[in-house]
C-alpha cells in the first residue's frame, strides 16, 4: 500500500501507524491530518476513495463523518454564546417557544448541548425524507415528551441532536444551520467541511460502507461489552430507539441525503478540514482566523455530563456538546475535546499540546466511540510528542512510499 502525503520531522510514528491500519486493521481508504500550533505537521492519505472501488484516494477526497459533525454544531452554538447572542442558562423555549411542550419548559440550552435534554428518542421515528426537512424534524422534537427530567441525567442524543441544535441556530440567526456554518465557520477558517453538500462538491466525496475488522493479530477487533450488546439488540431499549429516530437508516451515499443538513450525522469533510477546524478553536491557523476566544475554549471542555450514559450504556463525558477524553472515547490527553463519528471518523483539539487532529475513512466498523484505527493514530501522535523526541517543521509537498 502506497501512503501518500507528508509528515514533519518527529511525526513519523503517525505515518507508521497509518500504514499499519491498512496492513493490520482492514482499512480500505482513509486520510489523517494533524496541526500543531496552527501549522500542518501531518497530511497523509492512502487506499481507494470508494470503500468498494478501485479509484485511488486523492488529495482533497472527502467523506461523510457521521457524528463527528456534532462537534461542529456544538462549536456553532458556542460561537453564538461568545458573540452574546445565546445564553447557555436560558430556557430553550426563550428562543424556540414551541419547545416548551410536553414538560420541557425548564430545559436549558446547556442541557440540550450536553445530552441532558431527555429527548434522545422519537415516539414516531422519521423517515429519511422527513428527517431531511428541518421543519418536520424541529416539530417532532418540540412535541416529544422527555424520557427523563431534563438536566437530571445524560444520554447520547444520537439523531435528535440534529434538530435540537439546527433549529436553535436557525431561531437565533434566522439562517439555515448549514448556511450559517458555511459562512461563519468553514469559510473564514478555510476548512473543507460541509453540512448540506453543495452540488459543486459532490464529485469529491467517496462512497462509504461497512467493513469487518480482521481477526488477525494486531487487528484489534472490537467486541462490545455484554450490556452494550444487549442494549443494541433490544428494539425497546433507549439505545436502539435513539439510533432509530430515523427509520429506515438513510443511504449515506444518496446525493439527496448528502445535500440535507443534519448536524448530528451527515457532515462531510476532508481530514484536513476537520483538523483545520479544530485548530481554529485553540489558536490561529497559518496566521489566520481563530474562532474561539480562550474563555470559550475553556468553556468547551468544561465537563457538563459524566458517568453512565443512558443511551450508549458506557461511561461518557461531555462538555457543551463536545466529547471529552475518557475511557469510552480516548483522545490525546485529559484536556482534549472533540467528537468521534460512529464506526470511523475522529476529530479533536488538545490545547495543552497545540494539537488538532482529523481522521476520515470510507469503511465504517461496528465501534461507536473508539475505533481501533483512529485510536492507533492518536497513540502515534502521543508517541511523537513524548519528552525527548524532536518534532518541528511544517509539511512540504512530497510522496512517501
Amino acid at each position: 500500500m502506497d501512503v501518500n502525503g507528508t509528515v514533519a520531522e518527529g511525526f513519523e510514528p503517525v505515518r507508521e501507524a497509518f500504514a499499519a491500519n491498512f496492513a493490520l486493521r482492514g482499512e480500505r481508504g482513509a486520510a489523517v491530518a494533524v496541526y500543531r500550533d496552527g501549522h500542518k505537521v501531518v497530511d497523509l492519505w492512502a487506499g481507494t476513495r470508494d470503500v468498494d472501488g478501485t479509484a485511488p484516494w486523492e488529495p482533497g477526497t472527502a467523506q461523510i463523518v457521521r457524528s463527528a459533525t456534532k462537534g461542529v454544531a456544538a462549536a456553532a452554538l458556542l460561537l453564538l454564546h461568545q458573540r452574546g447572542e445565546l445564553d447557555l442558562d436560558a430556557p430553550v423555549g426563550a428562543y424556540w417557544p414551541e419547545y416548551k411542550a410536553a414538560g420541557k419548559e425548564h430545559t436549558r440550552v446547556r442541557h440540550l448541548l450536553a445530552h441532558r435534554a431527555g429527548v434522545p428518542v422519537l415516539d414516531r421515528p422519521l423517515t429519511p425524507a422527513e428527517a431531511a426537512d428541518p421543519d418536520l424534524g424541529a416539530a417532532a422534537v418540540a412535541a416529544q415528551a422527555p424520557v427523563w427530567e431534563p438536566g437530571t441525567d445524560h444520554g447520547y442524543h444520537a439523531q435528535t441532536y440534529s434538530w435540537l441544535t439546527g433549529e436553535l441556530i436557525r431561531r437565533i440567526t434566522g439562517r439555515p444551520v448549514g448556511e450559517w456554518i458555511a459562512h461563519e465557520i468553514a469559510g473564514p477558517v478555510g476548512a473543507d467541511l460541509w453540512l448540506g453538500l453543495p452540488e459543486s462538491q459532490h464529485a469529491r466525496v467517496g462512497r462509504v460502507g461497512p467493513v469487518e475488522a480482521p481477526e488477525a493479530a494486531g487487528g484489534l477487533k472490537t467486541r462490545p461489552k455484554r450490556a452494550m450488546a444487549e442494549a443494541y439488540a433490544d428494539p425497546d431499549s433507549l439505545t436502539r430507539r435513539a439510533f432509530a429516530a430515523i427509520t429506515p437508516l438513510p443511504d449515506e451515499n444518496d446525493p439527496a441525503y448528502r445535500t440535507a443538513a443534519l448536524p448530528a450525522s451527515n457532515g462531510i469533510a476532508t481530514a484536513d478540514g476537520l483538523a483545520r477546524f479544530y485548530a481554529s478553536l485553540i489558536g490561529d491557523v497559518d496566521g489566520g482566523t481563530r474562532l474561539f476566544t480562550p474563555a470559550t475554549g475553556a468553556l468547551a471542555r468544561t465537563e457538563q455530563s459524566a458517568g453512565p450514559d443512558r443511551v450508549l450504556v458506557a461511561g461518557t463525558r461531555f462538555g457543551l456538546g463536545h466529547m471529552l477524553h475518557g475511557a469510552a472515547s480516548p483522545l490525546l490527553s485529559p484536556g482534549s475535546f472533540g467528537h468521534p463519528g460512529r464506526g470511523g471518523a475522529l476529530a479533536f483539539a488538545d490545547p495543552e499540546t497545540g494539537i488538532a487532529f482529523g481522521y476520515v475513512t470510507n469503511g465504517f466498523r461496528k465501534s461507536v466511540t473508539a475505533d481501533p484505527r483512529a485510536q492507533a493514530l492518536v497513540r502515534a501522535v502521543r508517541a511523537a510528542l513524548a519528552p525527548g523526541r524532536r518534532t518541528h517543521g511544517v509539511v512540504q509537498g512530497a510522496v512517501i512510499r
